[in-house]
């Protein structure tokens, strides 16, 4: 099970949070939220997957942070069409000598329409669900986990919303159910935070040596 840690700001705490090695550092370059990420970034091992999060950016702008940052996933967070990430595959392609990742986010309260999916398929490498609140992200509580035992499809997922250390058995039980075969990774951000941006690295620790444990 692969672990995210999103909504990295600052570059100490990526320094103190990347010695941890998760296999992904997500960064959020949408500047309506709280941990928008407009910095340097420190040296990270190659172990570690960066990702930029985005929320209706314009395919120029996604580029030019791939670019910049030299990310290897692009997480859409917005009402992105399956045509634009079919252009935007196209462009990473065409650009980068690495190939690019695409994670397409679905926000998930009590129930979900799968069949928005299937269009999706073909054209992103990930889905990644994630709760439905007021904000694109990082509203802090989980969504019905049940609601994924009508997963129909076999592209990997990232889970989402609200996962903290209260939350680990609720994890171990999740893991050990069929609905479960296709995530690739629990994503965390806002339940380890000391304020936005700003990730508690023994809770970090504490979480990742649990997560292990389920393997």
């Amino acid at each position: 099970m692969k672990l995210k840690v999103c909504g990295m700001k600052y570059q100490d705490n990526m320094t103190q949070v990347a010695e941890l090695q998760p296999d992904y550092l997500g960064f959020i370059f949408y500047d309506g939220s709280s941990r928008f990420f407009d910095g340097q970034m420190p040296q990270l091992s190659k172990g570690i997957n960066k990702v930029g999060v985005f929320v209706n950016a314009s395919l120029q702008n996604i580029i030019e942070k791939i670019r910049k940052y030299d990310l290897q996933a692009v997480q859409l967070h917005g009402e992105e069409s399956p045509v634009f990430c079919e252009k935007l595959k196209k462009q990473c392609a065409d650009q980068s000598k690495e190939v690019v990742k695409i994670i397409k986010v679905f926000s998930i309260k009590e129930e979900f329409n799968f069949d928005i999916l299937r269009p999706y398929e073909a054209v992103c490498d990930y889905f990644l669900f994630d709760t439905k609140g007021k904000l694109p992200g990082g509203n802090g509580y989980a969504f019905n986990w049940k609601v994924l035992r009508d997963y129909p499809s076999t592209t990997p997922y990232f889970l989402s919303g609200g996962i903290g250390l209260n939350e680990m058995a609720d994890v171990k039980s999740f893991l050990q159910k069929k609905e479960s075969k296709y995530c690739h990774a629990i994503d965390i951000n806002s339940r380890f935070e000391i304020e936005p941006g700003m990730k508690n690295i023994e809770e970090l620790k504490e979480f990742k040596r649990q997560l292990r444990q389920f393997e």
